[in-house]
This record gives structure tokens, C-alpha cells and sequence, in this order.
């Protein structure tokens, strides 16, 4: 199994659709969990990186053990061992870019 390098590529945040349908709406602001250049490792198994969203993981795994175990996104993607993928928080999306080491 290889490792899986998670950089954050884009924190989006859409503050018409908060302001309609969450609680603090427009307040609540981007995800509070990433930042763009945030960095991750995936070594493996399911275990998640420590400060990681749970609910990103989720959307994202996937992806992540395709790739760990040899997988390739081509020819959709430019290179094979790497992908873009993202978190379906429709007001607060967060794109990741993964690519196996």
C-alpha cells in the first residue's frame, strides 16, 4: 500500500445558501476545519489523520484507498496516482487534491 498525500486546494463558501439554510447562517462562516495549503498523510487502513473532518473522510475515503492500493484516475486526470476530490457540504465545500507517495 502506498501513502496518500491530502492537500487542501480550495475552501469554498457560499454565504447566500448559508444565510437561507444554516442555523448561524452567513456567520458560520467557511469550514472551520481546513485552510488552504493544510497538508494530511494517509498511512493506510481506515485511520483517519488527527484533525481531519469526520465528515470529509467519509466523502473522500474512497478515493484515498483507490489510490493507496495502486489506482488511477486516467484518463480523466492528467496523471495517474492522483485525483481531486471533495466534500459534499453543499454551503461549505472543501476540494482536496490526492496523491499517492
Amino acid at each position: 500500500m502506498k501513502n496518500v498525500r491530502i492537500t487542501v486546494l480550495k475552501v469554498a463558501f457560499d454565504e447566500a445558501l448559508a444565510e437561507r439554510y444554516l442555523t448561524d447562517g452567513a456567520a458560520a462562516g467557511p469550514c472551520p476545519y481546513f485552510k488552504v495549503g493544510d497538508t494530511f498523510l494517509y498511512e493506510g487502513g481506515a485511520q483517519m489523520p488527527q484533525g481531519f473532518c469526520p465528515w470529509a473522510w467519509v466523502d473522500i475515503y474512497t478515493n484515498l484507498s483507490a489510490l493507496a492500493a495502486g489506482g488511477t484516475y486516467t484518463p480523466w486526470n492528467n496523471a495517474g496516482g492522483e485525483t481531486i476530490a471533495c466534500c459534499t457540504d453543499g454551503i461549505r465545500p472543501v476540494s482536496f487534491e490526492l496523491k499517492a507517495l
